[in-house]
């Protein structure tokens, strides 16, 4: 059995009922536990555009946040989305959305435990996430050794193999330059970033990150204008599909509600990461009063994420595929490339310079995730060794297999995201105390001193 075909088959094994109930069984439970952290959904967004310096933290929650963004914002919303489509059918598109929409609640409860659980380094560095959550509040080392392994193993996937993939094949495809040397371009740039750590990475990320994010949006509002006889039946038919038991017939013949849930949920997983644990740890190191605001800005990433931006994509994909004969839905990865093209003169451009810009920041962000693991396991000093590994590995990545690439991502995801779930179950009580202190009883702004006095 070659590489492909194992990693295919681990990763149709992990990703089958019991991690898709454990995923979403937490999601809802969260959702319900925490009263719907959802509703707040809209102050979030409030506390994360308003400017706000105050508070103990290495960079400002803006800064955090679009540092977030940049790791999950990707190649999980352009091309994850439409991989899910070709490999689960147009009913992944609304599994996808799922998970984003009760996701918002994991991704509030994890913002909340990595600044609750953070510690300061002697150099005044503040370091936090599932690990520390998970030895602090759960005095379980042993699983907070395995979630950082996990975590390592996971940037090498999700946080730089396949967003290199991505760039260097959408370059060749439409430039015809090599990948090995578009490999060799992002992985230098990638070390003159990384190498100022958290704050060359977050200046970046704040700069590109909404700019490419709202140059996307307009791209698939022009695509969805140019496709709106066929916009009401593409979501007629995720939602159909979603629920669909039985082999559907047609175009879209083999896909059943199994297949949609399961590529749907794990590209929703990839895509907004909400139960990975991966944001907690940038979380962490933010300028807030209390962790409940910081959790309330964490939670904004997962909307505008999966909740807008996939769901957008999702619908261009089959709305495209309804519209234009020509649209092969078995090639998942060249599927929202070939929905931009149809917008005359810019739609390729902007799809290629998305992709790059959103896949670039997403190695950053990963670089990021992955050092903090580092350095728990082994201290600070093995950091600048792991950058250059970390390097080569997105030079690797560049001219890897793809689908091999996106069965390891799928395989690694599961696998360090559940120690972080059964640290959001196991400590959702210091959730549920903290959100009633800071949120439900008291005003949001409330410094830590304030409650504690």
């Amino acid at each position: 059995m070659d590489l492909q075909s194992l990693s295919s088959a681990i990763s149709s094994w992990i990703w089958s009922w019991p991690m898709i109930i454990l995923l979403l069984g937490t999601h809802l439970f969260l959702t319900i536990r925490l009263r719907c952290p959802q509703r707040h959904i809209f102050k979030a967004i409030k506390i994360s555009l308003k400017k706000d310096d105050s508070g103990s933290g290495d960079v400002n929650h803006f800064a955090s946040l679009a540092t977030s963004l940049a790791a999950t914002i990707g190649t999980g919303n352009i091309i994850g989305v439409a991989t899910a489509v070709s490999l689960g059918g147009p009913g992944a598109v609304l599994w996808c959305w799922f998970t984003g929409v009760f996701g918002i609640a994991t991704k509030y409860a994890e913002g909340l435990l990595a600044v609750q659980y953070r510690q300061k380094t002697p150099e005044g560095k503040m370091l936090g996430g599932p690990m520390y959550a998970l030895e602090k509040g759960l005095n379980a080392k042993w699983l907070a050794v395995l979630f950082c392994i996990f975590t390592v193993l996971a940037s090498l996937g999700i946080g730089s193999t396949i967003q290199c993939n991505a760039i260097s094949t959408m370059v060749f495809d439409t430039m015809g330059i090599k990948t090995w040397i578009t490999g060799a371009i992002i992985a230098v740039l990638v070390g003159l970033v990384v190498i100022r750590g958290i704050n060359g990475i977050s200046k970046v990320c704040s700069v590109l990150v909404p700019v490419m994010a709202i140059l996307y949006i307009l791209g698939c509002i022009i695509i969805l204008i140019m496709n709106i006889d066929f916009i009401v039946p593409a979501i007629s038919l995720i939602v159909k599909s979603a629920f669909n038991f039985k082999s559907a017939a047609g175009g879209f013949a083999g896909f059943t509600v199994m297949t949609a849930c399961r590529y749907g949920i794990a590209r929703g997983l990839f895509s907004n990461e909400s139960g990975l644990g991966s944001a907690p740890i940038v979380a962490a190191a933010a300028q807030t009063k209390n962790p409940v605001r910081q959790a309330l800005v964490s939670s904004t990433g997962t909307f505008w994420d999966t909740v807008i931006i996939c769901a957008l994509t999702g619908v261009v994909v089959v709305s495209s595929i309804l519209a234009y004969s020509d649209m092969d839905f078995s090639s998942g990865s060249a599927l929202t490339q070939l929905a931009f093209s149809k917008i005359p003169f810019i739609g390729t451009p902007v799809i290629v310079l998305s992709i790059i810009a959103f896949a670039f920041s997403t190695i950053l962000g990963w670089c990021y995730y992955a050092e903090r693991a580092v350095e728990y396991l082994s201290g600070a000093k093995l950091i600048k060794a792991f950058r250059v590994f970390f390097i080569v590995i997105v030079f690797i990545g560049g001219v890897a297999e793809l689908q091999t690439v996106w069965n390891l991502a799928d395989i690694f995801n599961a696998m360090m995201a559940v120690p972080n779930l059964i640290s959001l179950l196991l400590l959702s009580g210091v959730c549920y105390k903290l959100s009633k202190q800071y949120l439900w009883d008291r005003d949001i702004n409330a410094d830590v001193e304030e409650i504690e006095n």
